[in-house]
């Protein structure tokens, strides 16, 4: 129970008018009548307050909370809350138990004011920041009583466990862009006949390439019939994912593995999507997580699962005997990306060795999480208050991106394909890259 302004001004009220009682009455009986008649009123206050908490207990309203069994990491979670009042309006004030480790919310404190037998919803975002199960815990409501003399606080009696997942939000956008590009995209690279596998046959039209006219066809048919050919399906690719300590690194909020797990979820939904088999090998010194190729949305469920515990590693990666393992384990041709960081040549030596046994028999594939602060500093043109410090960071801003890219020239004469992008945009990126070497044939 707090008592509101309302009962703290009627005390005060009480005192006042007492005072002036005194005042006009004067002698020692008098401020002892006085004193009674205050305490007298202090009394019927509080007694006035507990009748109201009682009449309010009889008012509360219900509130619970949407399940949120699965959050999505570095995204701003929808939450909501559902208020429902009897007879009566009511204002009341709600904090909800959100963990208070590794999450912000948009508002701690949710107000509102709610007329009778009315349903209302809050909404708040919650943005957690690092994966795992956490407890949820109970809400607590604060209303004002009927007659506005105090706040009631109660809990409600509802608790979860709630995990956060990768970027679930951005696997569900991708689901639904893919599906789109199933029904129009597709049929459009069919149209210009741009594949390897056989698809059907249809009538020449305007457009079409002559050398995929099918000739026995158009002579039994006595009409021009072309060949409409589509991607190859069935094809396998192996994501590779680094938890090594270049990923423990913080980077907009969230460690670098878990931007590059986002990527790795992203690139396999999409080749599923896609109709090829796909399989993850978490690595450090040696494979940690080694998860077969295979197809289907299930596998994709299963990858989800099983990739969502892990977490980064304080360790130097081996990435040859990563490497040599994922040799050993896939012997036919597989496009094998590996998600990682790159400083420099010497710094990612083992890195460009290991990638370039890759190549010719499999198409490697390197992709590294950028710092986009270290574009902003190299491309700053403000100086600040330090000109020194900041011409400094600028020129080592540089220098670091100048040696990246001479690691990648490396990479690309041993037939490796790059891709450098900052942590916030690398699954689109991959994503799109992968769909050009589907739709190019290059694997």
């Amino acid at each position: 129970m707090i008592p509101t302004l309302r009962s703290y001004l009627l005390l005060t009220l009480g005192g006042l008018i007492v005072t002036v009682f005194v005042a006009l009455g004067g002698g020692g009986n008098t401020i002892v009548i006085a004193l009674v008649l205050m305490l007298l009123f202090d009394i019927v206050i509080l007694l006035l307050a507990l009748l109201d908490i009682w009449n309010g207990r009889q008012k509360k309203i219900r509130v619970t909370r949407q399940p949120q069994s699965k959050l999505s990491i570095g995204r701003d979670n929808p939450v909501i809350l559902t208020l429902q009042s009897g007879d009566r309006p009511a204002t009341v004030q709600i904090r909800d138990g959100y963990p208070l480790d590794y999450f912000t919310v948009s508002q701690a404190f949710l107000s509102t004011k709610i007329a009778a037998y009315e349903t209302k919803q809050l909404t708040y975002t919650a943005k957690p920041t690092l994966r795992g199960a956490y407890k949820w815990g109970k809400i607590q409501v604060r209303q004002l009583s009927p007659w506005g003399l105090v706040w009631m606080d109660w809990k409600t009696h509802e608790t979860e466990i709630v995990n956060v997942y990768p970027d679930l939000l951005a696997l569900r956008s991708l689901t639904i862009h893919l599906a789109l590009q199933t029904s129009g995209a597709l049929k459009q690279r069919r149209k210009f006949g741009i594949g390897t596998e056989f698809a059907e046959l249809r009538e020449y039209g305007e457009g079409d390439d002559p050398r995929l006219i099918d000739w026995k066809a158009t002579a039994r048919r006595s009409r021009p019939l072309v060949r409409v050919l589509e991607p190859e399906q069935e094809q396998t690719m192996i994501i590779m994912l680094d938890r090594g300590r270049l990923m423990t690194a913080n980077v907009e909020s969230l460690q670098r593995f878990d931007w590059g797990l986002n990527a790795a979820l992203a690139l396999a939904l999409t080749g599923i999507k896609r109709g090829d088999r796909v399989g993850v090998a978490v690595f450090d010194r040696a494979i940690h997580t080694w998860i077969p190729p295979q197809r289907g949305e299930a596998h994709f469920q299963r990858l989800l699962e099983k990739l969502t515990p892990i977490q980064p590693d304080l360790t130097e990666p081996d990435y040859l005997t990563s490497v040599n393992s994922i040799l050993s384990q896939q012997s036919s041709r597989a496009l094998v990306v590996v998600i990682t960081d790159l400083i420099d040549t010497t710094a990612s030596s083992e890195l460009l060795v290991a990638l370039g046994r890759l190549a010719p028999r499999y198409l490697p594939f390197c992709v590294a999480l950028r710092d986009p602060e270290i574009d902003r500093i190299a491309h700053s043109t403000e100086d600040g208050g330090d000109r020194l410090t900041a011409a400094y960071e600028r020129s080592v801003a540089l220098d670091l991106l100048a040696q990246r890219q001479v690691a990648f020239e490396q990479l690309k004469r041993k037939g490796v394909l790059v891709l450098d992008a900052p942590v916030n945009q690398i699954s689109d990126q991959l994503v799109d890259r992968y769909l050009q070497l589907k739709m190019r044939n290059q694997l």
